[in-house]
C-alpha cells in the first residue's frame, strides 16, 4: 500500500500569538473566542469529557486538560505557581495541541499562555451575559494581576460594563492595570478595601492568585442582585468565597465533577445544588430567576474552553498566514519499522517543510465548527 504523508503540524509560538492578536485585534479575539465557546457549549453532549489531571506541590500545580469530539482531540498543559512572580516568571504558563481523532495525527501545537487569558475572560463574559442583571454597568475587580485587563475588556465589550472599582493587596498591580486600561473607555476607581470596591457593584469579579482557602467575599458584602464571577479559586485548597455566600446564591459551574474538586464549592457538601452552565445555554435549566437573586459563576476553567480557543486561533492563524509547519512526528518508509530510522544517516520519509505561512490554506479541517 502506498505510504500516506503525514498531515502537517502547525506550530504557533509565543511571538506568533502576539502577532496574531495584534493583527486581529484583542477585542476581535475575545469576541471570537467567546462566540466559539458559546457554540461549543451548546453541543456539550457531543464531547468526551473528564476532569483535568493535576499534580500538586507546595509551590503550585501542573495540569493536563483533555477533551474530544468525534473529529478533534485537544489538550492543554498548564501550571499555576503564584510565587513565580517573585522570580520574574509568569504565574501561568501553557501550551496546547489539536489532533485528528481519526488518526491521532497532531495538527496544531500552540502557545496557550496569552490564549488562556483571552479564553478565561471570554468565558466569564459568556456566563455573565446569561447570569448578570440586564443593564449591569459597574464591576468590582478584585485582583489586578495578569488576568485583570482581559476581564475588564471582555466585560466592557460583551456585557456593557462601563465602570470599574479596583482593589488589590499589591498597589503596583493596580497601577499597572490603570496604565494598561488608559484610554479604553472605562471609568476606574481605586479602592482601599474589598468592601469599598464591591459596594454598589452589579458584578464582582475575583481573580486572585494565592493558593489558599481565602474568603475574599463574605456574606455581609453581598447585595441583592449581584453576579459573582469567581475565577481565582481553581484547585483544591484554593477558594475565594465564604461558604455563606454560596449558601445564599444560585451557583453555576462548567463541569460539575471537576468543580466539586477545585472550585469554591469544594467547601460544600456533595449534594449542594449547582447547575452546569451548558444547561442554561440549551434551555434545560433556568439562569437568573429574578433581579434580586444573587448568582455565582464558580469558574475553574474547563478543557472545552481551550478546545474552542485553539480552534479559533488555528483558523485565525490560517487566515493571516502566521505560524510554521514542523516535523513533530517521525514518519518512516515502513510504519512497522521504527527502529529502521536509526540505521539511516537521516530520518527516512522526511518532509520538506514549507516556508512560514504556507499552511494557510491547508490547516483548517474540511468542516469547521459553526460559530454562533
Amino acid at each position: 500500500m502506498p505510504k500516506q504523508p503525514l498531515p502537517p503540524t502547525v506550530y504557533l509560538s509565543a511571538p506568533d500569538m502576539v502577532r496574531l492578536v495584534q493583527r486581529k485585534g484583542l477585542p476581535e479575539c475575545i469576541a471570537g473566542v467567546a462566540a466559539r465557546i458559546e457554540a461549543d457549549f451548546r453541543r456539550w453532549p457531543e464531547f468526551d469529557k473528564s476532569p483535568r489531571l493535576a499534580c500538586h506541590s507546595d509551590d503550585g500545580v501542573i495540569e493536563l486538560m483533555p477533551i474530544a469530539d468525534a473529529r478533534q482531540f485537544a489538550f492543554k498543559y498548564v501550571n499555576g505557581h503564584p510565587r513565580n512572580t517573585r522570580d520574574g516568571l509568569p504565574t501561568v504558563m501553557a501550551f496546547g495541541v489539536l489532533a485528528d481523532v481519526a488518526t491521532g495525527a497532531p495538527r496544531l501545537l500552540s502557545e496557550l499562555t496569552l490564549t488562556t487569558a483571552i479564553r478565561t475572560a471570554a468565558m466569564s463574559a459568556v456566563a455573565a451575559r446569561q447570569l448578570a442583571r440586564r443593564g449591569s454597568r459597574r464591576m468590582a475587580l478584585i485582583g489586578n494581576g495578569a488576568q485583570s485587563e482581559f476581564q475588564a475588556l471582555a466585560f466592557r465589550d460583551l456585557v456593557g460594563v462601563r465602570e470599574l472599582r479596583l482593589f488589590d493587596t499589591d498597589p503596583s498591580a493596580t497601577r499597572k492595570l490603570l496604565a494598561n486600561l488608559a484610554g479604553q473607555g472605562l471609568a476606574a476607581t481605586v479602592c482601599t478595601s474589598v468592601a469599598e470596591a464591591v459596594r454598589g457593584a452589579d458584578i464582582v469579579t475575583t481573580v486572585t492568585a494565592d493558593k489558599t482557602n481565602a474568603t475574599i467575599l463574605t456574606p455581609d458584602l453581598i447585595e441583592p442582585g449581584m453576579h459573582l464571577n469567581a475565577v481565582g479559586g481553581d484547585c483544591p485548597g484554593k477558594t475565594e468565597l465564604h461558604r455563606g455566600v454560596l449558601e445564599r446564591a444560585a451557583v453555576f459551574v462548567e463541569y460539575e465533577p471537576q468543580t466539586r474538586i477545585e472550585g469554591d464549592i469544594q467547601q460544600m457538601p456533595a449534594d449542594f445544588e449547582v447547575t452546569e452552565f451548558w444547561q442554561v445555554l440549551s434551555g434545560q435549566r433556568p439562569g437568573r430567576a429574578s433581579a434580586d437573586q444573587v448568582t455565582v459563576f464558580d469558574s475553574v476553567g474547563f478543557a472545552l474552553e481551550d478546545y474552542s480557543a485553539l480552534c479559533f486561533m488555528r483558523d485565525a492563524a490560517a487566515e493571516l498566514g502566521i505560524g510554521d509547519v514542523i516535523e513533530l512526528v517521525l514518519q518512516t518508509d515502513d510504519p512497522k519499522d521504527l527502529f529502521g530510522a536509526l540505521r539511516q544517516g537521516q530520518a527516512p520519509g522526511r518532509l520538506d517543510a514549507p516556508a512560514a505561512g504556507a499552511h494557510a490554506l491547508e490547516l483548517a479541517p474540511a468542516a469547521s465548527t459553526a460559530v454562533a
